[in-house]
C-alpha cells in the first residue's frame, strides 16, 4: 500500500513504524506547512517527495492517506483526500462535530473508499481478550476508566507558549485528546448510557485540562477520568460480582489482568510496543481496503458515530467550546 502523510509530529512517526512492521506500507509523501518540517520529517523516516501545497499533496501518486494533523483541520483535510479519490486513516477525534463524520462516512460509501479513524481499541487484538475477561466477572457493578497523563507541552504552556493540544481554536483540550479513550470502551462494553453527567476543569487557555463522565446504565455507573496535568499511577478497572479485571493503561490495555474474589491473580496480556499498536491500526486499515464487507469495518463506523456524538454531549454538558 503507498501511503501520503499529513503531519511531521511523533504520532506520525509512530505510526509509520507500526505500519513498516506489520505491513508492506510504502510511505511516498509528506504534507508539512514548511519546507523545513517536512524536508527534516522526510528524510528521518525515508519518504522520498515533500509538498507544502495541500493540493497538490492530494494529487500525489498513493492510494492512502494518515492524516495526524491538529484536530480542527481533520475535517477539510479528509474531505480533501476523499474527494481526491484517496483512502483515509484520521487520527483522533477523526472530526470535532458528529455532523462532519456523518458526511464524510456517506462521502467515502459514494466514492467506494474506506475511512476510519486511527484508536488503537478498535484494532487491538487484545480488545477480545477484554471483553473476554469481562464476561467471566459476573455481574458488572461498577467501572472506572481512568486516562490521566502529565503532558509533556504543560512546562512550555506554564512559561507562557502556547501548545497546540492546549488551544482550543484547534479544537484541542483533554476531552478531545486523552478522554476519547475512556469513551470508546465504556461504549464497546456496555452500549449508549440512558444519562450523561460530566464536569471540566478549564486552564487559562479557555482548553480543558481534564475532567470526568459518569454514564448512567440501569444496572451501573461507569466513571471515567482523564487529565493532562497529572499523572496516575492507578490504571483503569471494572468490577463485577465473580472478580475484577484490570488494565495499566485504557488506551493500550496493556498489563491486563483478572482477579477472582479470592484475589487470585490471571495475567491476560503483558506490555506491547507502541508501534506494534499503531501497527495493527494499518493492519486493519489495509484489509479494509482489500475486502470492504470485513464485519468489524461496520461495526468500527458505527462505534466512532457513537463515540463522536457521546464526545459533543460532554461537551456541550461541560461548556468545552472552540
Amino acid at each position: 500500500m503507498k501511503y501520503g502523510v499529513i503531519g511531521t509530529g511523533w504520532i506520525a512517526k509512530a505510526f509509520i513504524d507500526g505500519a513498516r512492521l506489520l505491513t508492506n506500507a510504502e510511505f511516498c509523501a509528506v504534507y508539512s506547512r514548511t519546507e523545513e518540517s517536512g524536508s527534516k520529517f522526510a528524510a528521518e523516516n525515508g519518504i522520498p517527495k515533500v509538498f507544502t501545497d495541500l493540493k497538490e499533496f492530494a494529487n500525489g501518486d498513493f492510494e492512502a492517506v494518515y492524516i495526524a494533523s491538529p484536530n480542527a483541520l481533520h475535517y477539510p483535510q479528509s474531505k480533501l483526500m476523499l474527494e481526491s479519490g484517496k483512502h483515509v486513516i484520521c487520527e483522533k477525534p477523526i472530526t470535532v462535530e458528529p455532523s462532519e463524520l456523518e458526511e464524510l462516512q456517506a462521502l467515502a460509501a459514494e466514492m467506494g473508499l474506506i475511512y476510519i479513524e486511527a484508536i488503537m481499541h478498535m484494532f487491538n487484538p487484545a480488545r477480545q481478550l477484554f471483553k473476554d475477561a469481562v464476561s467471566k466477572i459476573g455481574r458488572i457493578t461498577s467501572a472506572r476508566f481512568d486516562f490521566s497523563q502529565l503532558s509533556s507541552k504543560y512546562p512550555a504552556y506554564l512559561a507562557g507558549e502556547l501548545p497546540n493540544i492546549f488551544n482550543p481554536a484547534l479544537a484541542t483540550g483533554c476531552l478531545m485528546d486523552l478522554g476519547i479513550y475512556c469513551v470508546y470502551p465504556a461504549l464497546d462494553l456496555f452500549g449508549m448510557p440512558e444519562k450523561i453527567t460530566a464536569c471540566a476543569d478549564f486552564m487559562a487557555s479557555g482548553a480543558d485540562g481534564g475532567g470526568n463522565a459518569s454514564f448512567i446504565y440501569p444496572d451501573k455507573t461507569v466513571t471515567l477520568t482523564y487529565s493532562k496535568l497529572g499523572q496516575s499511577r492507578l490504571g483503569s478497572e471494572i468490577m463485577g460480582d465473580k472478580g475484577t479485571v484490570f488494565t495499566e493503561s485504557i488506551s493500550k490495555l496493556i498489563n491486563l489482568k483478572l482477579s477472582d474474589n479470592d484475589g487470585n491473580i490471571t495475567e491476560i496480556i503483558g506490555d506491547v510496543p507502541k508501534d506494534r499498536l499503531m501497527g495493527y491500526e494499518a493492519q486493519k486499515f489495509e484489509a479494509f481496503i482489500a475486502d470492504p464487507s470485513d464485519p468489524l469495518y461496520a461495526e468500527s463506523k458505527e462505534k466512532t458515530l457513537q463515540v463522536s456524538r457521546v464526545m459533543k454531549q460532554i461537551r456541550d454538558i461541560t461548556g468545552i467550546s472552540f
